[in-house]
């Protein structure tokens, strides 16, 4: 699984931790993983904590991380908003919203849609829907359907970006899994070729069939939102484990 193998591309909630707690014998396996020369690469697609407070969870946990190795979907957002000179009106949580420049419904013309959870409301998915109708691009914050936290499994903004497009009759623009792009981007800073870089994640459409639209090798564990039959989704030759403990088995 690891011959030709130069970076690990390792999706976080799920994989590294669930909820608060860690997955047994990830950290182990990333030590491991540095030990032997393989480049690694954070992804992932949440909206509900900022990069300085991945970074403290992960180091809190063991875990050892360079804010260089991480990518979140709130970065690559922020990179397109500020390219293309967008006024978003935000649906996010204030973590993510600080470190955006926030416009109300009536000065913004764009909107930006991640996991606000109790903000996702029908008042302001409305004021999100009028902004579509009326030509503002709909940038989402990833496309996960769902997540797995201490209390269970939890929609994620996957649903509420669906319906928005389907409201509108528009596309979204994705930033991060499974946009091609993000996983290109994280590649790139690799200094590897995209068959040199394994996708390590629990989510069998955003982490694994992401990364293999993108040329990436990927590996799915059993571990987080994992649910039986997940592999059914998957070429017969595609990778399954446990968990990331098991990489080097």
């Amino acid at each position: 699984m690891l011959s030709g193998i130069r970076a690990l591309l390792l999706d976080i909630s799920g994989v590294i931790y669930q909820g608060s707690q860690r997955i047994e014998g990830a950290a182990e396996t990333i030590a491991q993983a540095r030990q032997q020369g393989l480049t690694i690469r954070f992804l992932t697609n949440t909206a509900s904590k900022s990069s300085e407070q991945v970074i403290q969870e992960l180091q809190g946990m063991g875990v050892s991380i360079g804010p260089q190795e991480l990518y979140t979907a709130p970065q690559a957002a922020r990179e397109l908003i500020v390219e293309r000179g967008l006024r978003p009106y935000c649906l996010l949580p204030d973590a993510i919203a600080a470190k955006f420049d926030c416009y109300p419904p009536g000065q913004a013309d764009a909107v930006l849609l991640g996991d606000a959870r109790e903000g996702l409301n029908y008042s302001t998915l409305n004021q999100a829907f009028r902004l579509c109708q009326s030509g503002a691009p709909l940038i989402a914050i990833g496309m996960n359907r769902y997540y797995k936290s201490d209390d269970g499994l939890q929609l994620d903004a996957g649903p509420f970006v669906k319906a928005l497009e389907w409201a509108v009759g528009t596309e979204a623009l994705v930033m991060g899994k499974p946009g091609r792009a993000f996983f290109l981007q994280a590649v790139a800073s690799t200094g590897c070729q995209p068959h040199e870089c394994l996708m390590v994640g629990d989510d069998v459409d955003a982490d694994v069939l992401g990364a293999q639209d993108a040329g990436l090798p990927a590996v799915l564990v059993r571990t987080g939102k994992y649910r039986s039959g997940d592999e059914k989704k998957l070429a017969p030759d595609s990778r399954v484990i446990d968990s990331l403990a098991n990489l080097f088995d």
